[in-house]
């Protein structure tokens, strides 16, 4: 299989939330442009999380680049940890990255995704398919 360098990235990683995280991302990717995912937003009180779906539901986020191949690996790592997937022994990650065909201009491209991985039941699913307007219309006052 092909080795992917792209990263789609959704919630608090994408350049508008100004999360101290997203400076792995501007020092080692470039941005694509804005795309989409099959998959759904639910509101876990705190902030919202993302699951993959099989249906005609799509995700917004920005897709991104990895800038230098051969530290490809090391910033993923980063992201990794930022994302909790290195945890004790006996605890589960609340997110899995895995593969996933990211859509620019009807154009599917190869991508890394973060998905949470805990049960989604009882939260509200966000039907708007986008964080960033969803959290300025919960916010407004």
């Amino acid at each position: 299989m092909e080795t992917t360098y792209h990263l789609f990235v959704y919630g608090s990683l994408r350049s508008g939330f100004r999360n101290p995280a997203y400076q792995y991302i501007a020092d080692y990717f470039s941005l694509v442009g804005e795309g989409v995912v099959r998959g759904k937003f639910f509101d876990k009180g705190e902030y919202p999380v993302a699951i993959a779906a099989d249906d005609d539901s799509f995700i917004t986020g920005e897709l991104y680049l990895a800038k230098n191949k051969e530290a490809f690996d090391w910033a993923i790592a980063q992201l990794d940890d930022y994302e909790g997937l290195n945890v004790e022994p006996g605890e589960k990650p609340w997110y899995t990255r895995q593969t996933v065909e990211v859509y620019i201009n009807k154009q599917p491209i190869l991508s890394w995704i973060y998905w949470y991985s805990d049960d989604v039941a009882g939260m509200e699913e966000i039907i708007t398919g986008d964080i960033m307007k969803y959290l300025q219309e919960k916010n407004k006052p």
